[in-house]
């Protein structure tokens, strides 16, 4: 776990049980969740996710039989039950106390339980939650929110006196508190983080183009060793869905580093064998060139060894891939239906690049893939919403590939397709291996040449070889020994009578 922790606070055990936050990935970013009979705080914007969010946490402790109570200063119960109705909870086991005014006109004959906080002092609201806990006796309490008890006090003072008592209520009962704010002061609060035991961020990033982001961080967490950083969240039917933010140096397992057979003999003789499981190689080279079509025969070499493989592609469509299978006479077809190719397409305006982690991790832990393709990293730089940290998300997540003993194939399109290229990113030091890919041009006609420039484990012909797609797959020519200049985009033919088809 890495992260950050401040000491524990007294003599106290380190070992008392956590209580969980009613969410997998918090939980899993703090170790386990939180310490019990502590205050923590939600803080974030209007949208963010803290209603939903602290519903969880109250609903998991309803499940086991806890007594939880949600107190309310915005809003209504029938707002409440009309965001459980969608997540499909049921709020029957969660007391909810209302410090709010009624939609309706109040029943005189009804039992006044109902206040308006601008209404009453401060000192009267904290003494009505006093009471109603005292009553409840709950071991889990949500109050939302904080921003209604910063508009009584009228001064930054009685605030946090107010909130200090409320910390020192609570102190002395069996009951794990979150507080709730949506930052509604003109700036950050940061006197309540002192006072808080744990501090969680949540925020939405609207960015240009596409779905807005979401993500979280804990920003303190006493005596809890917790994974720092941004973590990114959907908030979907059943509650927020947190990607906990993918650190490689936790997720070590024993793999043999054998070769990984392509399916066709010349390219992994090409290869000085083939690729080894735990590596990756970056296929670069011009649209449209063959990178995805050799990225697929290792997809169909798998799997026809009975061994899984996940494909991501980020650029075409699955029957746009299907089609170009069937004309390479490669059956992805009847292995994506009997589950040994997963194929996932995906929306680089819709997803995070946290949740894309996520879903590799599961096709790795869940379905045991031992390939996993990403077509293309071009895809992949769009889906980022700052592109500075795309090499090193990238890293981690080839460095958690490695150590899971899976071999990764990359695609990286270039700009051009003849002539000197453009790459849009410089991933190729991170890569095991690189083959390049490229067109180029003889008596008229439009070749194709392939070359392995870099592999770091065995040896490797460094030759350049014309390849050909056609009905039987790739088709490897022998080395292009009497042509130079062909990856400059300016060949040259030196040798006697200008072959016809080298690679036929």
């Amino acid at each position: 776990m890495t992260g950050s922790s401040e000491g524990a606070s007294g003599s106290e055990p380190t070992d008392q049980p956590r209580v969980s936050t009613g969410s997998d990935g918090l939980d899993d970013i703090l170790g386990g969740g939180f310490d019990a009979n502590r205050m923590y705080l939600y803080e974030g914007r209007p949208g963010t996710g803290k209603t939903t969010i602290a519903l969880q946490f109250l609903l998991k402790g309803a499940r086991r039989g806890e007594r939880v109570l949600y107190i309310t200063l915005s809003e209504t119960r029938r707002e409440l039950d009309l965001v459980a109705r969608r997540h499909g909870w049921s709020l029957d086991g969660v007391d909810i106390f209302e410090l709010v005014p009624p939609e309706t006109t109040l029943d005189p004959e009804r039992e006044l339980t109902v206040f308006h906080p601008a209404e009453m002092e401060l000192s009267e609201t904290t003494g009505l939650i006093f009471r109603e806990v005292e009553r409840i006796n709950p071991t889990r309490v949500v109050l939302d929110s904080l921003s209604e008890l910063r508009l009584l006090a009228q001064s930054p003072l009685r605030y946090r006196r107010q909130v200090l008592a409320l910390k020192h209520f609570f102190t002395n009962r069996n009951c794990t508190v979150i507080l709730l704010d949506d930052l509604s002061s003109s700036q950050d609060d940061l006197q309540l983080h002192s006072i808080a035991h744990g501090v969680v961020m949540l925020e939405q990033l609207a960015i240009d183009y596409g779905a807005e982001r979401r993500r979280l961080r804990v920003v303190k967490m006493r005596g809890i060793r917790f994974r720092g950083g941004f973590h990114d969240f959907t908030i979907e039917q059943g509650g927020l869905r947190i990607f906990p933010r993918l650190v490689a140096a936790e997720h070590h397992k024993p793999f043999l580093g054998e070769f990984t057979p392509s399916g066709n003999a010349e390219l992994d003789q090409l290869l000085g064998g083939g690729l080894e499981r735990g590596t990756n190689a970056l296929l670069i080279g011009a649209a449209g060139v063959g990178k995805s079509s050799v990225a697929l025969t290792y997809a169909i070499g798998a799997a026809e060894r009975g061994e899984r493989a996940a494909f991501f592609a980020f650029d075409e469509g699955r029957g746009t891939v299907e089609a170009r299978a069937r004309t390479l006479g490669l059956p992805l077809e009847k292995h994506v239906e009997s589950g040994l190719i997963r194929f996932q397409q995906i929306d680089p305006a819709e997803l995070s690049p946290g949740e894309f982690a996520a879903r590799v991790r599961e096709s790795v832990e869940a379905d045991n893939a031992r390939i996993v393709i990403i077509d293309s990293l071009n895809g992949y730089l769009n889906a980022m919403p700052d592109e500075r940290f795309l090499v090193l998300q990238m890293h981690e997540l080839l460095t958690y590939l490695a150590q899971q003993g899976v071999l990764t194939i990359l695609v990286l399109a270039q700009h051009g397709l003849v002539g000197p290229m453009d790459t849009p990113l410089d991933i190729s030091y991170l890569s095991d291996a690189v083959l390049m890919l490229r067109y180029y041009e003889v008596a008229g006609t439009v070749r194709r040449a392939l070359s392995v420039v870099k592999k770091r484990s065995g040896n490797h012909e460094h030759t350049i070889r014309e390849f050909r797609l056609g009905s039987t797959g790739i088709k490897l020519g022998p080395p292009l020994r009497e042509f130079s200049g062909i990856f400059a985009g300016n060949p040259k033919y030196t040798g006697v009578a200008m072959p016809e088809g080298s690679a036929e």
